[in-house]
C-alpha cells in the first residue's frame, strides 16, 4: 500500500467526505418530534448512547431540517431504531417523493409513552427522550436527550445504511 501526503492546509473535498461516510455502516433510526398536526421527523444513522447512568443518547440533526425547530420547541424527541420491515418508513422519513411533516407518519402505527413524542409501535428499539441540550457544529446540532422511557421488540434483525442504500442485517 502506498501512502500519499496531502499538503497541509488542503481542505477535504465534500464529495470525497460523503463517499467515505457511505462506507461506514450505520443503524437506521427515525427521529420524531412535535405533536398532532405539528410534527415531523427524519432518518439518522448517528444515534449513540452517551451515558447509561443516567440514560442519555445523542443524535446529529441538520439545522435546516423541518424536525430541528420542533425538537427545540417541544423539548422532546423519539428515537426509533428500524428493522428491515420498516424500509418504507425510512423512505417516507427520508422525504422520498416529497413527503413532508405529519404526512411522513402515514402507513405505520405510532404510540406515545411519557413525553408525547411519537414512537413506532413495532420499532426494534424506541427511546422517548426529553431534550437536554443542542450543540451547534457545522450544519448540524448534536442533540442530547435524557431517556424517559424505552421499549424494545428485538426480532433479530436491523435495518442498516451502507453504500448509499438501506440493507437488512440479520443477527
Amino acid at each position: 500500500m502506498t501512502e500519499s501526503k496531502v499538503p497541509e492546509g488542503t481542505p477535504v473535498d465534500v464529495a470525497d467526505f460523503r463517499a467515505a461516510m457511505r462506507l461506514i455502516v450505520g443503524n437506521v433510526s427515525v427521529i420524531t418530534a412535535g405533536v398532532g398536526e405539528d410534527r415531523s421527523g427524519l432518518v439518522v444513522i448517528s444515534v449513540v448512547s452517551l451515558s447509561a447512568e443516567p440514560p442519555k443518547v445523542i443524535a446529529c440533526v441538520n439545522r435546516s431540517s423541518s424536525t430541528w425547530p420542533l425538537i427545540e420547541r417541544y423539548r422532546h424527541f423519539g428515537v426509533n431504531s428500524l428493522g428491515p420491515q420498516h424500509q418504507r418508513v425510512a423512505e417516507r422519513f427520508s422525504g422520498f417523493g416529497g413527503i413532508k411533516g405529519k404526512d411522513r407518519y402515514e402507513g405505520a402505527e405510532w404510540m406515545t409513552l411519557k413525553t408525547g413524542a411519537s414512537l413506532l409501535s413495532d420499532a426494534v428499539a424506541a427511546f422517548d427522550c426529553s431534550l437536554d441540550e443542542m450543540i451547534d457544529r457545522g450544519t448540524h446540532s448534536i442533540v442530547i436527550g435524557s431517556v424517559e422511557a424505552v421499549r424494545t421488540r428485538d426480532a433479530g434483525q436491523a435495518l442498516i445504511y451502507w453504500r448509499g442504500g438501506y440493507r437488512p442485517l440479520d443477527a
